[in-house]
């Protein structure tokens, strides 16, 4: 190695790490993973949940040994050395150990003095810090009360304190919203550019890997590919379409369809048209009702690159199609859900300000906002599950200050934690859900035969939920959610942690029950998915920032490079100009 080269800091070589299930079962957690992290550089380990990303930081980090092969982190042998290595890192795990009955300062003191960090650091440490996070105007405020975006931020500061010489970040923008994430990926890129930080992030959001110099795709556990962000991109080169739906089609239809085809290796909804990558290997035409689909060559991104190589080792669903034993009729202008002046206050606090919406039967009406905005307080309360303060809200002809417990027994909910019991098995944890809604002898077991068959979970039925891959469990808590056959269904940050895979297939469900004319009202952080949706509604301090179809809210935000604006440009834009406005206004 030349005297110029670039020390690496992290040099993995043919690591293997197993874990021991209570089942007595052998999982791979990592198979043969080789990767370096030169100084000053930002290498993104990514890939869906299981993958191994946690378990690889860990293992750099010190905190397990592998199995077998070589470490070495900070030119130290990780498993002679992870005192050493500890003292000299920062880490940060995806639930970062923030105190939350302490102030802003009172952690940020709590780590310093963990670490050792003298007043005289401090004093030089501690103002770099608080304009580089923002929080210094939040110094005195609990870290319970902060909103998610800033509770990562200053875990972040917690984690710099010490001024490390790697830095290892464990899914940092999980459950963060887009502008959140914006800002925090800001830092981060900060400190690699200004300051040669080396930094190994772990992130299942694709966007994310494009700012990085170096990617890392993984899959159960192995090293799909390797190298710059482009590298990965090419690998769907010439292999990537707009196509348009015909008149009287929805996107999300069209995209539903287009995914279950042979040779399509992605298809997402985006600007009104679908987002087509083809597998490369695929030479005959796309075909749907046996006719050759229209394709438009637009220009490859990594997403399209990283699906190419998930689709060829990751098994498809054989339908991501669901069919309601009583189909219910779509359409027709019904409201199935009325708010109007919702209000919600804690004590002197104003979680939500007077918001006013209306969601048509069968419609797909998209929820968001961003840490903090009032969202969940509103999604609460259209499920019943906490009272409004003032206004009205009527769920499925239900007024749910009367009629509650009417209300919600057409109401079916997916959390983002899905609500599993994870010790009992997949048949236990239906037959539990059955019962909850009233379901009783052969009408329970029909349902429950239904819906393992719906979402193909017979092959797992005695397997405990906790033991199932991401995506399973996200079926079997759909299914759950459809015993009944709701009329209403309440998706929160349903898709959070799902692989790619699974989200297509989940959002291929949820497009079936809609066109059945089951309603359905969903939040999410991944702005793309908003594309799915009918009609989106965007919150923040409480209040209704703007309402309307996907093009209208895209249309808030100006074009940039040339491109059209994506929705995750169209949210900053709209919350950014409001807050603004706020400020303005004090």
């Amino acid at each position: 190695m030349s005297s110029s080269a670039p020390l690496p800091r992290v040099a993995a070589r043919t690591i293997h790490k197993s874990f021991r299930r209570e089942t007595g079962e052998i999982v791979k957690a990592l198979d043969d993973v080789s990767f370096q992290a030169t100084q000053g550089t930002l290498t993104a380990l990514v890939g869906p949940d299981g993958a191994g990303k946690t378990t690889l930081l860990r293992l750099i980090a010190g905190l397990m040994a592998p199995d077998s092969g070589k470490l070495e982190v900070l030119g130290l042998d990780v498993a002679a050395d992870p005192q050493i290595i500890q003292n000299r890192i920062g880490y940060m795990p995806q639930k970062f150990g923030l105190y939350e009955d302490l102030s802003v300062q009172q952690n940020l003191d709590l780590y310093a003095d963990l670490h050792g960090i003298t007043r005289d650091q401090r004093q030089e440490i501690y103002p770099r810090l608080m304009e580089m996070t923002d929080l210094g105007r939040f110094t005195q405020r609990l870290a319970g009360k902060l909103s998610g975006g800033m509770k990562q931020k200053l875990g972040l500061a917690c984690t710099l304190v010490r001024s490390p010489e790697l830095l290892l970040l464990d899914e940092p923008t999980v459950g963060v919203d887009p502008l959140s994430r914006r800002e925090l990926w800001d830092i981060v890129t900060k400190l690699v550019r200004e300051d040669g930080l080396t930094v190994v992030v772990s992130t299942s959001y694709l966007d994310e890997a494009e700012l990085c110099g170096h990617a890392v795709v993984m899959h159960l556990g192995r090293v799909l590919a390797q190298g710059k962000p482009e590298q990965i991109t090419a690998k769907a080169k010439d292999n990537v379409f707009i196509v348009a739906p015909d008149k009287g089609m929805t996107a999300r239809s069209l995209q539903a369809r287009l995914f279950r085809q042979e040779g399509v290796a992605d298809a997402v909804p985006e600007a009104g048209k679908v987002r087509l990558v083809k597998q490369p290997d695929h030479t005959d035409d796309i075909r749907i009702d046996d006719q050759p689909v229209k394709l438009q060559p637009v220009t490859a991104r990594f997403e399209d690159g990283f699906m190419v190589l998930f689709s060829a080792v990751a098994t498809k669903s054989q339908s991501s199609n669901v069919a309601l034993d009583r189909p219910k009729a779509a359409g027709g202008g019904e409201i199935s859900v009325e708010v109007n002046d919702l209000v919600r206050t804690f004590g002197d606090f104003t979680a939500v300000d007077h918001v006013t919406f209306q969601v048509k039967r069968g419609e797909i009406y998209g929820l968001l906002g961003p840490n903090g905005a009032g969202k969940s307080t509103t999604f609460r309360m259209l499920c019943g599950l906490l009272p409004a303060t003032s206004g009205t809200l009527r769920v499925a002809g239900a007024d749910l200050r009367t009629s509650r417990a009417e209300a919600r027994e057409k109401l079916g909910y997916v959390a983002q934690k899905f609500s599993l019991y994870g010790d009992l098995s997949v048949d236990e944890n239906l037959d539990f859900f059955a019962s909850a809604y009233g379901l009783r002898g052969a009408k329970k077991r029909e349902r429950i035969d239904w819906s393992k068959e719906q979402f193909e979970l017979g092959s797992l039925s005695t397997l405990p939920s906790g033991q199932l891959p991401g995506g399973f469990k996200q079926r079997l808590a759909m299914a759950a959610a459809l015993l009944h056959e709701p009329d209403i269904l309440f998706l929160d940050e349903a898709t959070s942690g799902a692989d790619p895979l699974a989200r297509r297939e989940f959002w291929g469900r949820i497009t079936a029950l809609s066109e059945q004319g089951v309603t359905v009202i969903v939040t999410t952080h991944f702005m793309e998915e908003a594309e799915y949706c009918d009609r989106i509604i965007i919150l923040d301090a409480g209040r209704n920032l703007a309402e309307g179809t996907p093009a209208e809210i895209r249309s808030h935000a100006k074009s940039k490079n040339g491109e059209e604006p994506n929705m995750e440009d169209a949210f900053i834009a709209i919350v950014e100009e409001s807050r603004l406005e706020r400020r303005k206004a004090a």
